[in-house]
């Protein structure tokens, strides 16, 4: 996505530097090139099961990524209403969205129904029991999908394991069949599908394996008590290389894995990735605005802060941080990479060693485009970041930065503080 010509960082055919003097700092950056190209290898890996492919908004909303991967035939993941608007504000297909999630409202539910989306997945009994009820009302069929938590250890991150027991997302693999055979009674649902999704950022390539498998023998218990299932949900989950070591998910070798057992039980596959599209499509631009030599440490303070990307502050997460000029020498210092909030979790990497670096450089924070604007916020009454998206030799800025303006609209005074 990024790489060094005659000594200057580019994303495609434009300078960064150049991109940076026109917008400002900090900026999220984006390459088309490289969101369709990962697309495009998962698409490619799994050709043979004929998958649909549904985005995971959640990693990354912006309208003109959705409308790109929508173009290329994408489906989409989405957990909220809010997500499902934002579809079908950028051209897609509502009745290509998987609707998931653990606590969907009824009005989501009223709208996703109207919105006639592709399958909703159910992650409990009550929500089936509302979900008929709103379906009845609506005087409408809805295709219902059950969430399994497989109780499978995807060695991830704490926050972002979601397959294990302890989690609260899905019903236990062993009251599955039966609450299956209690939704699939209810009126006004068609059962269609088994959803399971074991976690985010995996690299170890048995975790989906151990997934799918579960389903498979679920479905053929189920089969043989009558109940039909058409679709099988792997989720999503695919790991990138955040770190200089990490290799990214082999997509060839899991769709190996994977592909045989889907087509053992003659299911639609479903999948849902979204950090393996878009996560090594993007990268936050910021400014040095001053280096600081403590007693113990050396500070490089930079423009984004922890309101920007997160991800390091919540998750302990790694970024690679990259000097938009090519470093001419290969002595390096540690220093911490900290931004300007007032909280001492403000930091993007702490005794990193980083090539020599100067007050005004710019650096880039590689793998930013998943879970990066997205989770930003207006912590300390920052305003987030602009996005621009890359193709080729031109630029184009696909969200505006934020003005203060944007950040007070909504605010109002009662009556008696109308007056200064």
């Amino acid at each position: 996505m990024l790489g060094y010509k005659n000594g200057e960082m580019f994303c495609e055919g434009i300078a960064v530097s150049a991109i940076a003097e026109k917008v400002g700092t900090p900026l999220y950056l984006y390459s088309q090139k490289q969101l369709l190209g990962n697309y495009n290898r998962i698409r490619n890996a799994f050709s043979s099961a004929t998958p649909l492919i549904a985005f995971s908004v959640k990693s990354n909303s912006n309208l003109s990524i959705l409308r790109l991967l929508a173009r290329a035939g994408s489906g989409f993941d989405i957990v909220s209403a809010g997500e499902l608007r934002r579809v079908i504000a950028a051209g897609g297909d509502p009745h290509k969205a998987i609707f998931s999630g653990i606590g969907k409202t009824e009005q989501e539910l009223e709208y996703a129904i109207q919105q006639n989306v592709m399958i909703i997945n159910l992650e409990s009994e009550p929500e089936a029991v509302l979900l008929s009820e709103i379906a009845r009302r609506l005087k409408t069929t809805v295709r219902a999908a059950l969430r399994i938590n497989p109780d499978v250890e995807a060695h991830t991150h704490e926050y972002i394991t979601t397959g294990k027991k302890e989690n609260k997302f899905g019903v236990s693999y062993k009251s599955a069949p039966a609450l299956i055979a209690r939704i699939a009674k209810l009126p006004n649902i068609e059962f269609v599908g088994l959803h399971v999704h074991v976690g985010s950022q995996i690299l170890d390539l048995t975790a989906h394996n151990s997934g799918v498998r579960r389903l498979v023998a679920l479905i053929e218990t189920l089969r043989k008590e009558g109940i039909e299932i058409r679709t099988l949900n792997m989720g999503g989950g695919f790991g990138i290389g955040y770190t200089e070591r990490e290799k990214p998910m082999n997509v060839e070798r899991v769709a190996d894995k994977i592909i045989p057992h889907v087509q053992k039980v003659g299911c639609r596959l479903i999948m849902e990735p979204g950090r393996y599209i878009v996560a090594s499509a993007g990268a936050l631009i910021t400014r040095i605005t001053y280096i600081k030599v403590g007693d113990q440490k050396q500070f490089a303070i930079v423009d984004a802060g922890m309101n920007d990307l997160i991800r390091p502050s919540l998750y302990k997460a790694y970024h690679r941080i990259v000097p938009i000029r090519e470093p001419k020498r290969r002595k390096k210092i540690e220093m911490d990479v900290v931004g300007p909030i007032c909280e001492s979790g403000d930091f993007f990497a702490k005794d990193r060693p980083l090539p020599s670096v100067e007050q005004g450089d710019l650096l880039a924070l590689m793998d930013a485009g998943a879970y990066g604007f997205v989770m930003a916020s207006n912590y300390n009454t920052r305003l987030r970041p602009a996005e621009v998206l890359v193709k080729g030799a031109e630029f184009h800025i696909i969200k505006k930065r934020e003005t203060y303006d944007d950040l007070f609209k909504g605010e109002q005074f009662p009556p008696y503080l109308q007056d200064l």
